[in-house]
């Protein structure tokens, strides 16, 4: 099993190894290990969502736009929804997995009536899974392909989409929530000392 230091099996994946609307993600993600990168953004969103008052944390910066409980519970399904299609993807069963949803899905959780540290705690466990699940992934698997809301994408695709989407939410985070210039345009957490 390749161990978090060793992850060349999950190269960045070419534009064909997902659906073009991903780029928006992925190329906010520097090169690198991008495990280490998932574990090191891991920390950098944290301290960020730790900073946040309690009195910002149901707040809407315009109508109908999620509170930032919401923003960390679309990160989590989001998360969790990608792993499970590269979980999918990487035991070959075939399946070809359904869209999701984001609004209907915002709908029906309850993120808003969750304090945010609860909804943290949540996010940094299921980071840390994805970390030791994508850790366990050699160059053959991660090489696997599915389909997944009628497009195909690579097993590695999954976290730098994961990577990315992160990243993006961090940044609104602190342009439409929180007002200052924490988040810069492209984040390379690896080799930063702060988001």
């Amino acid at each position: 099993m390749p161990s978090v230091a060793d992850m060349s099996s999950l190269l960045r994946p070419q534009a064909d190894e997902y659906h073009e609307y991903y780029s928006t993600y992925t190329d906010l993600v520097a090169d690198g290990d991008i495990v280490e990168t998932l574990r090191v953004q891991m920390e950098a969103t944290l301290e960020l969502l730790g900073s946040v008052p309690e009195e910002q944390e149901t707040f809407r910066y315009a109508e109908g736009k999620w509170s930032i409980r919401e923003v960390v519970g679309h990160l989590i399904d989001t998360e969790r929804l990608f792993a499970f299609r590269a979980l999918t993807f990487v035991r070959e069963d075939g399946a070809e997995l359904p869209a999701m949803d984001q609004e209907e899905w915002g709908r029906r959780n309850n993120a808003h009536e969750r304090p945010l540290g609860d909804l943290a705690d949540e996010w940094s466990a299921l980071r840390r899974a994805n970390v030791l699940l994508f850790s366990t992934f050699d160059a053959e698997a991660a090489a696997r392909t599915g389909v997944a809301s009628g497009n195909v994408f690579s097993v590695r695709s999954f976290p730098w989409i994961i990577a990315g989407h992160e990243l993006w939410h961090r940044q609104l985070i602190v342009r439409d929530y929180l007002n200052d210039h924490r988040a810069p345009a492209r984040v390379n957490d690896q080799t930063e000392d702060s988001a």
